[in-house]
């Protein structure tokens, strides 16, 4: 049980420190990204790379569960519903200011790309072959 719970928090806090980062990372790169970001004004590059961002977050959220809790099923579904009930009164507020489209991809992505990245987890880690020496 604590290894769930573990995993739980893990996850969450992967998602929301990468997002983040990644968003920092957009102010400091992308021009007009912080003067847009205010106003809510995102051009199409700047909603895509913003979905990028969810994308990846969600997807390295599932695999930090995996690594804390490998035998856990549930967790990467329990996480993906709690962060979509999150997101869903963001958006509701923000849908105005975006494209259905954008609101879509982000909400109905966001569960089954979490427990995708549970099933990537394994591809991170080196096979024994790989390590042992011959």
């Amino acid at each position: 049980m604590k290894r769930t719970i573990l995993a739980f928090v893990a996850g969450l806090a992967a998602w929301v420190i990468l997002a983040s980062v990644l968003n920092r990372g957009l102010r400091a790169l992308l021009a007009g990204y912080t003067a847009a970001e205010v106003q809510m004004h995102f051009t199409l590059g700047m909603m895509a790379a913003r979905l990028a961002i969810a994308v990846v977050s969600s997807l390295v959220a599932g695999g930090v569960v995996a690594a804390v809790a490998p035998s856990s099923t549930r967790v990467p579904w329990i996480l993906g519903v709690i962060l979509l009930a999150a997101f869903i009164p963001a958006h509701v507020t923000l849908w105005k200011n975006f494209p259905i489209w954008y609101h879509v991809i982000f909400l109905v992505t966001l569960v089954p790309l979490l427990v995708l990245g549970t099933r990537l987890e394994g591809w991170c880690r080196p096979s024994r072959a790989a390590v042992e020496p011959s």
